[in-house]
């Protein structure tokens, strides 16, 4: 099958499927969007809501977490783990927006790209859901397994599997496609495991890389 003929087909599918996907971090302003992100690597969303959820009462604005003090902060967001790096991570780029971008989070590519921390899946996932910019697909773990086992792509690396992926989706569809994607990766097409035989895409998957299935 053609892998824009199959896209279209794992499209129509997935939108049946999962027709409410949406973003799961929660946030107030482009700011905790951008920290939630930030947080949620190799972190659970529901284990990011629970910290956020506390955090978010006393960081507000860039200029709070630029004035975050960073031993207080690495431990409040401890219980997303690596929690070092990120906290250097959202501090730093705090203190950049503050300085260099008017208090105000970036809304294009090039300049996201600029902070620390912040590569194509954060940035792409700020535009889109801050300001309505679709700029690229955004590409997380769940994105990159699922999309490998349909044959979608050959690639593991991130921004190569963006690159194919724009090729075969159509633009209107790169924002939602990564949200049912993620869905469908946590209730069905799991890791190291799937559950291929209650799955929407088994007869179209050729299920590139799976050794065990259910």
């Amino acid at each position: 099958m053609v892998a824009a003929a199959k896209a279209k087909q794992v499209i129509e599918l997935l939108r049946k499927e999962y027709p409410k996907a949406r973003i799961s971090l929660n946030f107030s302003n482009p700011v905790q969007l951008l920290v939630a992100v930030i947080l949620s690597a190799q972190c659970t969303d529901k284990r990011v809501n629970i910290v956020t959820a506390e955090l978010f009462r006393k960081y507000k604005t860039a200029a709070d977490f630029a004035r975050a003090d960073l031993k207080t902060f690495e431990q409040e967001i401890r219980p997303t783990g690596f929690y070092r790096n990120k906290a250097k991570n959202i501090i730093g780029s705090a203190r950049i927006i503050a300085k260099e971008f008017n208090r105000k989070v970036p809304d294009t590519m090039e300049n996201l790209l600029k902070l620390p921390g912040v590569a194509r899946k954060t940035a792409n996932i700020v535009l889109s859901n801050a300001y309505g910019k679709v700029e690229g697909i955004a590409v997380d773990t769940h994105m990159r397994r699922v999309n490998y086992r349909l044959g979608l792509t050959k690639n593991t690396d991130p921004n190569k599997i963006e690159q194919d992926l724009m090729k075969i989706i159509p633009r209107k569809f790169w924002n939602t496609y990564t949200y049912k994607v993620i869905e469908h990766g946590r209730a069905v097409c799991r890791a190291p495991v799937p559950f291929c035989s209650k799955c929407v895409l088994n007869k179209i998957c050729p299920k590139n890389g799976v050794t065990k299935r259910l």
